[in-house]
């Protein structure tokens, strides 16, 4: 039991880990300034780690990145009011290592066998499959960093 619980910190270290990288380099492309660089480093690693650990317990990877980016929407609006600065600074870089770069690769992979090769059942399946699982991902994690500021600021007037 313990030797489990010890597995699975270092799976999660290791996931936060390597999932700070790709928040802080899309957060630097877009000029996120310095001293705001480390909020980025540690909601990207906050985010993908809270919805490997969902994972790891059994919930579909759709479901986890919803509640992992609106976990990081509403972290992120907390620093938005803390620092005075607009919410995406902190939730967009925050959320790009959840991207389902693999799902969408697989599925575009399997359009051009079918153009090429012909159609088959199998590999019909397979682009399907993927294809659908990158498109609820990507509408969950947008749907996920929206999610708070529906929730707050839905009272306010628009003008």
């Amino acid at each position: 039991m313990l030797m489990d619980i010890l597995q699975l910190l270092k799976e999660l270290l290791i996931d936060a880990w390597f999932s700070w990288i790709p928040a802080v380099g899309f957060a630097m492309l877009f000029n996120v300034p310095k001293k705001l660089l480390k909020y980025c480093a540690i909601g990207g690693a906050f985010a993908h780690s809270f919805r490997y650990l969902m994972m790891h317990f059994g919930m579909p990877i759709e479901w986890a990145t919803l509640i992992a980016s609106s976990s990081m929407g509403f972290l992120g609006l907390y620093w938005s009011r803390k620092h005075l600065v607009p919410r995406p600074v902190f939730t967009v870089a925050s959320v790009i290592p959840m991207i389902p770069g693999s799902f969408a690769f697989t599925t575009m992979v399997g359009i051009v066998e079918l153009h090429s090769g012909g159609y088959s059942l199998e590999l019909m399946q397979l682009v399907i499959e993927n294809g659908l699982r990158a498109l609820f991902i990507i509408g969950a994690l947008s749907f996920g960093l929206s999610l708070p500021s529906i929730l707050i600021y839905r009272g306010r007037p628009i003008v």
